[in-house]
């Protein structure tokens, strides 16, 4: 099958450092170039992907300081998917919400995959507009806000099944791996690892939107004993960082679309003590996996038991669920039954 991949352009593909939605975009990629297919990545061009790559800009758009209008280069990318979008089976968006319009009105053959929170009102006015675009959810959590939109499936976020070694022997830290923000609750990480009296390793971004919350709230808390702050780290640092964990700590306060990084330490062997937002008790398996909890003092407890997990179990877990080829198969199956759909326009919505 030919197909295309649109990424957002904040991140190349895969990202220097943070970034979910370009590294699941790159994970796609590649596991479906692996399988046969002829894929056309559209993303920055600073990414690196064995398909064929049609860079939109130099550089990722969050660390080019020469870009100041980072709208344009967006728009450009649309223009250059619907330029060659003739040659392609199946076009498949990372991109949010900007292409619809366009899309809808140009294109036969596309998907959406919605990689970010659908709880905000616009949103759900939005796509009171849209209800004939395909789109898939990342969880089926994620749907809730929105159950009229025309979701074709849910397929959950995987990582190459190689991509991090099993670790059967941590450190005795506590991890915390993401974004410092509000809704991510560093702060109750912090509090959690106080508590339980084990150090507690920060490996987080600051976005410039968030950076008086970190300096007000969250910078004086990181002066407390057994609290390091590692700053953002790459790709290559995960899997020590992960697999030396005792436990990562993912205390979230808002509806998590999915959450990349518990599936990462899953990979690795490592539990992780969840708050029951969002995707979590759909991606974790509680006692099994970690523990998914209902506030700050059941995590707390759920801490100090967490080492009764057997980590051997989470890494099969994460193997039997969350591989690469499970979501590229998953995301053929759902391209093939829209060109099906494409022959027969009288079953365009399409609601499983």
């Amino acid at each position: 099958m030919r197909i295309a991949q649109v990424a957002p352009l904040y991140e190349s593909v895969p990202p220097a450092t943070y970034g979910g939605t370009e590294r699941v975009v790159s994970y796609l990629t590649e596991e479906l170039v692996r399988q046969g297919h002829d894929v056309t990545l559209f993303a920055s061009g600073d990414s690196t992907t064995a398909a064929r790559l049609r860079p939109v800009c130099p550089r990722a758009l969050r660390l080019d300081s020469d870009c100041i209008d980072k709208v344009t280069p967006q728009v450009l990318q649309l223009e250059m998917v619907l330029q060659e979008a003739d040659r392609f089976d199946m076009v498949h968006f990372h991109t949010g919400f900007l292409h619809f319009p366009a899309v809808r009105r140009l294109l036969r053959a596309q998907l959406t995959t919605i990689h970010g929170r659908m709880d905000l009102p616009e949103l759900q006015t939005f796509l009171e507009s849209f209800q004939d675009m395909p789109v898939v959810s990342i969880s089926d959590a994620q749907r809730g806000p929105v159950p009229f939109a025309n979701w074709q499936a849910t397929v959950h976020n995987a990582l190459p099944v190689d991509l991090y070694p099993w670790c059967e022997e941590p450190d005795g830290y506590f991890a915390f791996l993401g974004r410092i923000s509000p809704e991510k609750r560093v702060d109750h990480a912090i509090e959690i690892a106080r508590r339980v009296g084990v150090p507690l390793k920060i490996a987080a971004k600051v976005d410039e939107v968030d950076r008086l919350y970190f300096e007000d709230q969250i910078q004086p808390l990181l002066a407390q004993p057994g609290i390091e702050y590692l700053g953002e780290i790459g790709q290559a640092d995960k899997a020590a960082f992960l697999g030396g964990a005792r436990a990562l700590l993912f205390p979230i306060d808002w509806p998590e679309p999915f959450g990349m990084v518990m599936i990462e330490a899953m990979a690795c062997g490592t539990p992780t003590v969840a708050l029951r937002r969002g995707s979590v008790p759909e991606v974790m398996e509680d006692g099994v996996t970690g523990y998914v909890v209902d506030d700050l003092e059941d995590a707390v407890e759920a801490a100090r038991l967490v080492t009764w997990i057997d980590r051997k179990r989470c890494r099969e877990v994460f193997e039997r669920r969350f591989g690469a080829p499970r979501m590229a198969h998953e995301y053929v199956a759902v391209y093939e039954a829209l060109l099906d759909r494409c022959e027969r326009p009288e079953a365009v919505m399409a609601h499983p």
